[in-house]
This record gives structure tokens, C-alpha cells and sequence, in this order.
């Protein structure tokens, strides 16, 4: 609140000064005479004071007037005086002034500004008619209205002016002038009047700019109904700038229709307020009453609906019901955003700052409008740019506080999605578990030959199933930005040769070709990471398995260019499959999508493949890239730059070879930690034919009472279970110094679980559905390392 308090004490600190700057102090006019011959041209100088007037009279110079003159002061509306000669005269009306100014013997070039009436006049200087605005008549008929700011030149000569002042008004509720004539050095009166033309000019292109902005803003963000209203009342506000006052939108353009510009004064006036109050309610609905907001905008609406129908006479008299309204509003608004501020509404600090702003506008508007200050038009220009900015900062907050609520919606949103598809891969694994293992175990049954082709089946569609899973998670994982990459030692002609020999029979089913062609320049193994690089090689070499009914898919490695420390690949993996047309070919990198719909249907797959391998290459600053031309096939490529790691070496041999045959845990007791009772099945059933003796524990704390450390040298432990799960149940072995070994057995991915089985003391994993020989292999490596 204090840098509230701060801004308030500056904003009334410089009214306070720009007002004292612009009081002027100068001499009035006396029984229609000024004597300026003493007075200093260095600023303006306002014809105020005594001047003669004669009612209902258009007297020319030299004309004899029809009656004696009245003294009046200057300027002011004539049916607001009280009486003359015991009369109230009406708004409708014409009169002449008559002023005479001493001016000094010697002066330099002056110059006579001579503002808007109500609503026609016409001026001589020493019997010449000098400016004019509209046709003054004694009649309505002959009477033509218009409003522009001119001026006069005085030649350095001249001693003395004589002005006649014709005024006639037929069309406003207003009869007269509120506004006074200046006199000042010429240069003084030019520079002024460009100062005003400029920063009228310079606010107007702000607030059009600004409304522009914001409603662009509406039309392509999230609609927000208070961004749009407040666009369309700062571009309708930004006519009074322009258009009123200072009149230059009417300098610009001086043949506008008088009854065209008036109306556009009125209606921006009226609607302008009653836009900011529903701009109030829709940005503050919870603060505001939402009746008294309608019922003003509904007034003010209402006037505006009144001045395209009623004569300016009419409608200008709506005016003082309006100031009315308009100060109950100055009340009313400020309070509503004070509200917001306490209940801490986003952005209400600058909400309740911009209001004390447009109170400070307001206010001067109101007495300069009663003729009790000055027009303080830098003051009133530093409050429009301080309450628009200000909004402008309300908006701003509220976009950003909608964006920040958004975005904390789709990490809720992805951090939802993932832990979905996390439960469901470990809930779509876990029966697939005992649909391999089953599988596996009645193929080592000798089954007839047609059983034989059926668990062929079977394993082959569940291995499909699998396979769609692990795509689905790890472009999941890609898309969350949680991958992560090793920078290990690597072979990529081992690598590519173990895809080719893996993916052999799937290409020998389909009656092609699958062959590696390798450069032999490529001596050294490098850095990066083996695990995603046969990822990527696999997709693209499954990718070309599945989409080519005849002919070969080669895969080859070619060195392009090598250093010392440095060697750059290209993988390529072609195929003389379907191909791909030059219009589909960006389309296929994006997930879930082949080039067309029936390639789906013939050949089925979730589009992911090449939308996981172009990300993971791309994280490594690489780019696949195709050469296709449809019937005759395609080219899969990328381009990458390794760190060499030295010259290849020999597969490491395992210090103990795995048995073949018999039951090599024969005299092993293995305990089994599982609440699945078919997963307990097979894993018993593995276990058992290699020899092993089992003992089951269906959750951790059962497994913590069943635990024999004179007999159990194993343990296999499921990571999800009720009561006790098995990182607990690890951890509580681990603080009792229990050291044999834990393998995990979990529907989970290894690096979904890796830093989580590490810290609870678990010693290795096996991933949910396994291959026999993958348990087999980890069982033994854990109990005769």
C-alpha cells in the first residue's frame, strides 16, 4: 500500500505544480478596454474581463449599434447568466462582442488564437475579418455550425486592436463562449499550439495502438470478455482525445460535418463511461454489484442511444445528468478496485492505482469543463498515460496469471497422464507376464507341431502388444523431457549387427532380404548411448521390414569423415518397399501418423516408431531424414558425430559359463516375493524346472517373517504389493545387515525405477513380461558371481 500512497503524493504533486505554472497573471478588461501596453508577450495572455455586449445584434464594423452595449464578463454562456435587462436569454441566439486592446508602441509579431464557440462566429480586428468558424445568421435557416481552433497575426506596427466578436447559436444548448481568446508572441502561441497538437496526437496513437493490441489479443487468446471491452473503450475513448478541446482531429480534417463530430463527442463520452463499468464487472465480477454496474452502463448506453436520435439541443442538455453519474462512478470504481486489492485479486494493486489516476483526469476535466482551472493538459496527459499503463499492466497480469494457470494445469495434466500411463504399463504387463511365460513353458513341453505355431502366435502377438507399450511410455517420457542419455563406450557395428540378426526371422518370414553392409574404416568403438542407438536402429529397420512385401532392407554404416578424436556416421537403412510420396514425407515423422490411413489398416502399428526416433536424434543433434519415391522405396538416414573411444576390443567372456542343460540351481532355496498368483506360477514353474527350491511370500512383511538366511542364498521380489511393498521391505533388510541378493522383479521400466531400487539396496532387475533365459541368466550371474 505504501507505493500506492507513493504514487498518489507524486500525481497530485505535479498537478498541483502544473497548475501553479499555468495560473496566469496579467490584466483583465475594464469597461471593454485591455490595456496590454505594459504586460510581457513571453506567454499567452487571455482576453479575459469586461466586454461589451449587445444582444441580438450582428453588428459589422461601423455599424451603430440598435441599442446601448451591456458589459459582460469573458468569456461565458449567455443563457447562464442570470438576467439582463431583467430578461433570461435562451441558448438560441445571436450577440456581438466588442473588446479594444492597447498594445505597446513597439512589439514584436503577435499573434490571436481564437477557440470554439457555441456554435458559430465571426471575428474582425480593426474592421477586417480575421477567423470565422461556421455562418453566424439572424436565422436558423441561414446558420451553418462548426467548430475549429484559428488564429490571427498582428503586425508589429499595430497599437491598438479593435475586435468585434459575432456569435450565433441555433443548433447547441449552449449560447456563447466558455473558452478565451489569447494574445501572445507568435512564436510563444505556435509553440503551443503544437504542443498540444502533439500530445493529443501522441495519446490518440496510443490508445488506438493499445485497443488494437488488446483486442488482437481477445481475438486470438483465450477471449477473455474484459480484454475486449477494455479494447473497445480505450478506441472509443480515443476520439475525446482528439476530437474534443482541442479540436485537432478538426484541423486535420475542417470540412467534417458539425453535426456528425458532435455526435461522435457525445456518444464517446456516454459510452465510453458505461464501457469502463461493465469492463470493471467482467474484470472484478466477484467485487463488483453487479446491478449498480448494469444499471449504469445501461444510462449511459441510453444517452448514447439518445444523441443518434434527438437534435444536438436535446442531447446536449443530457450533459448535467451525466457529470452526475459520471462522479458517482469516480466514487464507485475506485471503491470496487480497493475491494479487489483486499481480497487480493490478481493485478488490483494497478488497478486501484490507474483509478486514482483517472480520478486526478476527471477532475480536472470537470473544472476546467466549470471554468475553474485551466486545462492542464501535460497533467491531464501524465494521468491518461499512467491510467492506461496501468490497465495496461492489469491486463498484462491477468493474461500471465491465466497463461501460469494454464500451464500449472497441463503439468498437472502431464504429470496425470504419465502416472496413467506408468499404472497402465505396469497393469497391461503384468498379465502379460504369465501370457509369455505360460507361453514359453508349453513350448519346452513338446507340443504337436500345430500347437507349436499357435503359442508361436501367441508369443509373437503379445511380444506386438509389448512392443506398442514401450513406444507409447517412451515417447511419453521424451515428450515430459525426462529422457536422459549415457556417454558410454559403445560398438555400433555390434550394435547394428545384433538388430540384424534379431530382426532375421522376421524379415525371413515375409520372404526378404536383411542384410548389413559395413565401412571398413570404422575401427573404434565411440561415446554415446548404446541403448537408444539400437533403439533407433531397430525402429528404422522394423519400420522397413513391415513396409516392404518384397525385395531386401539393407542396413549400412559408412564413415564420412574422422579425426583422431572424432568420427562422423551415417546410419542409412534402406528397403524396396511402398515408399512414400514427396507430399507425405514430413507427415510421417509426427506421432501417430503414417502416411495414410489404409497404410495403418494394411499394415497396422501406432505411427510412433519414427516420431521417437527423430526426437531421440534430435536430442543428440542429429536429424533423420528419408529419400522415398513411392512403389520403389525408401531411404531412412541420419548423420551423427561420435567421440571415439579407442580401438574395438573383444567382447568381455563371463568369468562363469551358463549350463545348458540339467538343473543348475539343484540344492538353491530361492525366495519368492509376489501377490500375483499366476506371475507366482510361472516364475515357480521357471524356477523350478533349473532346480531351485521356492519358497512363497505373497507381500514384504510376510516376506521379512519367511526370510531364512541359513537357507535362502536368493531373493525375488516384487516391487507393487499390498501391506508391505518391496522397497520397504528391501530397505529393512538392508538396515539389518541382511547382504544376499535382491532382484526386482516389476511391470515397471528400468529407468522409471532405477534411482528408487538403488537407494531402497536392491541389487538387479527383471522387467515384467521376461524371457526365461533373461531370469535364468540373472538368477545365475547373482548366486555364483
Amino acid at each position: 500500500m505504501s507505493k500506492l500512497l507513493r504514487y498518489t503524493i507524486v500525481l497530485f504533486a505535479l498537478c498541483q505544480s502544473a497548475f501553479a505554472m499555468t495560473i496566469p497573471v496579467h490584466p483583465v478588461a475594464k469597461n471593454g478596454i485591455l490595456d496590454l501596453r505594459s504586460a510581457p508577450f513571453t506567454n499567452k495572455i487571455e482576453l479575459n474581463g469586461e466586454w461589451l455586449f449587445y444582444w441580438r445584434q450582428l453588428l459589422a464594423p461601423g455599424d451603430k449599434p440598435a441599442a446601448n452595449p451591456k458589459l459582460v464578463n469573458f468569456p461565458s454562456l449567455w443563457n447562464k447568466w442570470d438576467k439582463l435587462n431583467g430578461e433570461e436569454l435562451p441558448a438560441y441566439g445571436y450577440a456581438t462582442y466588442k473588446l479594444t486592446i492597447l498594445l505597446p508602441k513597439s512589439h514584436g509579431e503577435l499573434r490571436l488564437s481564437v477557440p470554439d464557440v457555441y456554435s458559430a462566429y465571426l471575428l474582425y480586428v480593426n474592421n477586417e475579418p480575421a477567423a470565422k468558424n461556421g455562418k453566424v445568421s439572424t436565422t436558423a435557416e441561414n446558420f451553418a455550425a462548426h467548430w475549429q481552433y484559428k488564429t490571427f497575426d498582428i503586425a508589429k506596427t499595430t497599437d491598438t486592436l479593435r475586435l468585434v466578436l459575432q456569435i450565433a447559436n441555433f443548433v447547441h444548448s449552449k449560447g456563447g463562449i466558455t473558452k478565451p481568446l489569447y494574445i501572445g508572441d507568435k512564436e510563444v502561441v505556435r509553440l503551443d499550439r503544437q504542443r498540444d497538437e502533439a500530445i493529443d496526437l501522441l495519446l490518440t496513437g496510443c490508445l488506438i495502438m493499445g485497443g488494437l493490441f488488446f483486442f488482437g489479443l481477445y481475438l486470438f487468446g483465450n477471449r477473455d470478455k474484459a480484454i475486449l471491452l477494455f479494447s473497445i473503450y480505450v478506441i472509443v475513448y480515443s476520439y475525446r482525445i482528439i476530437g474534443i478541446d482541442n479540436y485537432v482531429l478538426h484541423t486535420i480534417l475542417p470540412d467534417l460535418d458539425w453535426r456528425i463530430t458532435v455526435r461522435l463527442e457525445y456518444i464517446t463520452l456516454f459510452a465510453g463511461i458505461g464501457l469502463f463499468g461493465l469492463y470493471s464487472r467482467y474484470l472484478y465480477p466477484v467485487d463488483v454489484h453487479k446491478i449498480v454496474v448494469n444499471a449504469i452502463s445501461g444510462i449511459c448506453f441510453l444517452f448514447a442511444g439518445a444523441v443518434l436520435i434527438f437534435p444536438p439541443y436535446y442531447f446536449t442538455q443530457l450533459i448535467n445528468p451525466f457529470l452526475v453519474l459520471m462522479i458517482f462512478c469516480l466514487v464507485y470504481i475506485p471503491y470496487v478496485y480497493l475491494l479487489a486489492y483486499r481480497r487480493g485479486r490478481p493485478g488490483s494493486i494497478y488497478s486501484l492505482s490507474s483509478s486514482i489516476s483517472l480520478m486526478i483526469v476527471f477532475a480536472i476535466s470537470l473544472f476546467h469543463y466549470w471554468g475553474f482551472i485551466p486545462q492542464l493538459q501535460v497533467v491531464s496527459f501524465l494521468g491518461y498515460v499512467s491510467f492506461f499503463f496501468l490497465q495496461s499492466l492489469v491486463l498484462s497480469h491477468r493474461v500471465s496469471f491465466a497463461l501460469k494457470s494454464a500451464q500449472n494445469q497441463a503439468e498437472q495434466g502431464l504429470k496425470v497422464k504419465t502416472e496413467f500411463l506408468s499404472t497402465m504399463s505396469h497393469e497391461i504387463r503384468t498379465p502379460l507376464n504369465s501370457v509369455v511365460g505360460m507361453s514359453h513353458l508349453l513350448l519346452k513341453n513338446n507340443p504337436r507341431h500345430d500347437q507349436r505355431e499357435q503359442l508361436d502366435v501367441i508369443i509373437f502377438s503379445a511380444n506386438n502388444l509389448l512392443a506398442i507399450v514401450n513406444d507409447i511410455l517412451d515417447y511419453n517420457k521424451i515428450e515430459a523431457g525426462k529422457i536422459s542419455f549415457e556417454h558410454i563406450e559403445m560398438d555400433v557395428v555390434a550394435i547394428a549387427r545384433n538388430v540384424v540378426n534379431s530382426l532375421q526371422v522376421s524379415a525371413e518370414d515375409k520372404g526378404i532380404t536383411l542384410k548389413l553392409v559395413t565401412d571398413e574404416k570404422v575401427k573404434s568403438k565411440v561415446l554415446s548411448d548404446p541403448i537408444r542407438m539400437s533403439q533407433v536402429i531397430t525402429n528404422l529397420v522394423h519400420n522397413a521390414i513391415k513396409f516392404t512385401p518384397s525385395g531386401f532392407v539393407e542396413v549400412s554404416i559408412d564413415v564420412l569423415e574422422q579425426s583422431d578424436s572424432t568420427i562422423k556416421l551415417k546410419v542409412a537403412v534402406k528397403d524396396t518397399g511402398i515408399g512414400i510420396s514427396k507430399d507425405k514425407q514430413a507427415l510421417i515423422f509426427e506421432r501417430f501418423t503414417q502416411a495414410d490411413s489404409s497404410t495403418s489398416r494394411g499394415f497396422g502399428g501406432t505411427g510412433l516408431g519414427l516420431a521417437i526416433s527423430k526426437r531421440i536424434l534430435e536430442l543428440q543433434n542429429s536429424t533423420l531424414q528419408v529419400i522415398s519415391e513411392e512403389g520403389k522405396g525408401s531411404v531412412f538416414y541420419f548423420i551423427q558425430t561420435f567421440d571415439k573411444a579407442g580401438e574395438s576390443l573383444p567382447e568381455k567372456e563371463f568369468k562363469n559359463q551358463l549350463p545348458k542343460q540339467g538343473k543348475p540351481f539343484a540344492g538353491i532355496d530361492i525366495l519368492l516375493v509376489e501377490d500375483n498368483p499366476l506371475n507366482v506360477i510361472v516364475a515357480q514353474t521357471f524356477l523350478k524346472r533349473w532346480g531351485a527350491a521356492i519358497d512363497v511370500a505373497v507381500n514384504g512383511q510376510e516376506a521379512l517373517a519367511r526370510l531364512d538366511l541359513s537357507k535362502h542364498k536368493l531373493i525375488l521380489m516384487d516391487l507393487h504389493m499390498p501391506v508391505m511393498d518391496g522397497y520397504q521391505a528391501a530397505r529393512i533388510m538392508r538396515e539389518k545387515g541382511i547382504a544376499i541378493p535382491i532382484i526386482a522383479l516389476t511391470a515397471n521400466l528400468p529407468d522409471e525405477v532405477r534411482q528408487d531400487i538403488a537407494a531402497a539396496g536392491i541389487d538387479d532387475i527383471v522387467v515384467k513380461p521376461f524371457l526365461p533365459d533373461e531370469l535364468y541368466s540373472k538368477v545365475w550371474h547373482h548366486i555364483f558371481k
